[in-house]
């Protein structure tokens, strides 16, 4: 990664002739560094971080209102921060971010909106907003449509000093407008960071993790901090004494749980002992001059653990200000995980489950070498049997009657696309009764709602691939819908790192290739050409040219700070290593190539049913309406789909292999409905 990084002076598979052609450059590469350092201490001297966002916060006064004008796709950017619009299906939210371009750093603070169904693109410009940054966190809120922001970073633009926030921002999905909450009272607020990660739960907002960069010193963080959006306060929730907690990391995963949240993998820097016998050991694969003396270096650490962060909010009895109660629980190591670890690999949540994307794995060959393997696979973490399993694409079959077979799919596609969008517009219509009575809707939202709903697709036809988007890390990840949404990126070739100007869309119950929304190449890399070039030179017996992306952020996984080393924990019986499959529980389960709606017209009555007896053995207060019972039951049914997905979507493909294309119920056959409701996989 960019600053973990050490290039070796020659590599083993360097042949002799380019070795002395290095050499010579050997000298000119010195003098460059220490002009580049030189430049850094001058930029840091020279630049008043504090006077520059002042000046920031000026312009931005400039702005009377809130305004949203068309657009252009956002510029390329890294670290910044994707999500779906949680009051309109329809719309993605990206904010912040920086852009290097191998001399300087640019920082943003701009929100845009992507309408997907107009794919249009709009830039929101407030006189209150977020100041510029990367590496922050946000997250919708679980019982509001608000979304939430805290941290991230700033820096001068040769990034000889760094700024870290500790401001907390909520956004108005409808509205787009900003608001800074400050806490209530005296009650303290989490520190300053970047790299961390949040997540909402019932009323509240969990913040983990991240990493404090002081220009002195950096460290990794593994404090846990809650927000009560109710109370509008910030607490540190009191742990158990004698449970364990995660070590200090940054670039996690932390997703949404019924009971809390879940933490996988991460990213941190350790010390550790080398030299003397470990020193000697390495030499098994390379020669060493160093002797037999130890000494403490820093090592990156990749983390593969998982945790879960249980929250027991208070009694209903108790004052709305009583404190929940949260502990810590270490799960077993997940069934599959991707082989080999990888950090920078980012997940969004999905229907009780999360969608990894691309990654990175460093060989570490010296002290001053790291190689470094790219990833471009998908995954999915079933959150609750705590399994990964792959995700491949699906490419159209050809069948020896092409024109009918193309024919009937069609007709099958559009039986059931049109049978999901009737059954979801009759669950919305359902959701707005039930909860019309507690809250009725104002004549505005009604209207938009309508607005939302008649408005047509206008997308035009976008180009489709069959294989996943160029290896990378660090991407940006939002799912909305069913449809996943890949952004930017960022992959390294040699001393040179390739910022992706890019955003992809993947249908995640069709896996029927991935769009590309939009792709634009840079070229304006201003940094050192000599040392690409060399680099280049370096790999090119064994590598081919993979100039995919363009310009690059300085920032990566690996970017910061040092953890200190921590204990190891004993793993705790929550979850298992072991595979338990989803279709040996006494829960209906879908049948190959059911739909969603086929699904739940069949085993409706039998979910109710799971509905009642749960009623009937549990307190008097989860008494629900007719309505809400059937919406349960929906709730309950497409869970159950989604969690049997990936073992279903194995099962259609052996009986695919088998020559078995579409199953259809006899009672399908004697109504006359042989297709209706029942879609061929796409």
């Amino acid at each position: 990664m960019t600053k973990d990084k050490k290039k070796a002076g020659d590599k083993k598979a360097v042949k002799a002739a380019k070795a002395a052609k290095q050499e010579k450059k050997a000298g000119k590469k010195d003098i460059k560094q220490t002009t580049k350092n030189k430049d850094v201490d001058s930029d840091a001297e020279s630049v008043d971080l504090d006077e520059v966002l002042a000046q920031y916060a000026k312009e931005q006064e400039q702005y009377l209102s809130i305004t949203e004008e068309p657009c252009e796709p956002p510029k390329a950017r890294t670290s910044g921060t994707i999500i779906g619009n949680p009051a309109n299906d329809n719309e993605l939210f990206l904010y912040g971010g920086e852009y290097f371009n191998g001399a300087t750093v640019n920082f943003y603070n701009d929100l845009f909106v992507y309408n997907i169904k107009k794919d249009l693109w709009s830039k929101v410009t407030s006189p209150n907003s977020p100041l510029p940054r990367s590496g922050h966190a946000w997250c919708r809120a679980a019982n509001t449509k608000e979304i939430y922001l805290f941290g991230g970073e700033f820096s001068s633009p040769k990034q000889g000093t760094f700024y870290h926030y500790n401001d907390f921002w909520k956004l108005d999905p409808t509205s787009r407008e900003w608001t800074r909450i400050e806490s209530k009272g005296k009650a303290s607020s989490p520190p300053a960071r970047s790299g961390h990660r949040m997540v909402g739960f019932k009323q509240y907002i969990i913040l983990f993790g991240g990493f404090q960069d002081t220009s002195a010193t950096t460290k990794y963080l593994n404090d846990i901090w809650i927000f009560d959006c109710v109370n509008f306060v910030w607490h540190t929730p009191k742990l158990p004494s004698a449970r364990a907690v995660p070590d200090a990391r940054s670039s996690f995963t932390l997703l949404p749980h019924e009971q809390g949240a879940v933490i996988y993998g991460g990213y941190s820097r350790v010390r550790a002992a080398t030299g003397g016998k470990q020193q000697q050991l390495k030499g098994k694969k390379q020669q060493s001059g160093g002797g037999g003396a130890t000494r403490m270096v820093l090592k990156p650490k990749v983390h593969d653990d998982t945790w879960f962060i249980r929250i027991i909010p208070p009694p209903a009895d108790q004052p709305s200000t009583t404190l929940p109660t949260v502990s810590w629980e270490r799960r077993k190591r997940p069934a599959n995980p991707p082989n080999p670890s990888r950090a920078g690999a980012t997940m969004a949540f999905h229907k009780g489950r999360g969608i990894m994307f691309g990654g990175v794995h460093d060989v570490e060959e010296s002290e001053e070498g790291i190689d470094s393997e790219f990833f471009n696979q998908l995954f999915v973490w079933n959150i609750e049997r705590n399994r990964y399993m792959p995700l491949n694409l699906r490419r159209p079959k050809a069948n020896a009657n092409k024109k009918a077979a193309q024919q009937a799919n069609v007709s099958r596609r559009d039986r059931a696309r049109a049978d999901e969008e009737e059954l979801l517009a009759n669950l919305k219509a359902l959701e707005m009764k039930v909860g019309g009575a507690a809250e009725p809707a104002s004549d505005d939202e009604v209207e938009k709602e309508k607005e939302q709903d008649e408005e047509e697709d206008t997308r035009p036809e976008k180009p489709r691939l069959y294989e996943f988007p160029h290896p990378r890390f660090n991407a940006a990840l939002t799912v909305q819908g069913d449809t996943l949404y890949i952004y930017g990126g960022t992959f390294e070739k040699g001393d040179r790192e390739f910022t992706f100007d890019e955003l992809w869309s993947l249908n995640l119950n069709h896996l029927d290739g991935v769009v590309e929304i939009f792709k634009r190449e840079l070229e304006d890399w201003q940094g050192s050409e000599d040392e690409a070039d060399s680099e280049e030179e370096d790999e090119d017996s064994d590598e081919e040219d993979e100039d995919d992306g363009t310009s690059t952020a300085p920032t990566s996984v690996a970017d910061s700070p040092v953890a200190a080393p921590t204990k190891e924990v004993p793993e705790e019986d929550m979850g298992t290593t072991e595979e338990i499959s989803a279709l040996t529980d006494k829960l209906p389960h879908p049948r190959p190539f059911e739909s969603r709606r086929a699904f739940y017209e069949r085993t409706s009555e039998a979910w109710q049913n799971v509905i009642l007896d749960e009623m009937n053995y549990g307190a008097a207060g989860q008494m629900k309406t007719p309505k809400e019972i059937k919406k349960a039951a929906f709730d309950r049914a497409e869970e159950k789909w989604w969690d049997c997905r990936e073992e279903i979507r194995s099962l259609e493909d052996e009986q695919e292999a088998a020559g078995i294309g579409e199953v259809v119920s006899l009672a399908d056959k004697e109504s006359g409905g042989a297709g209706g409701g029942v879609g061929r996989r796409r």
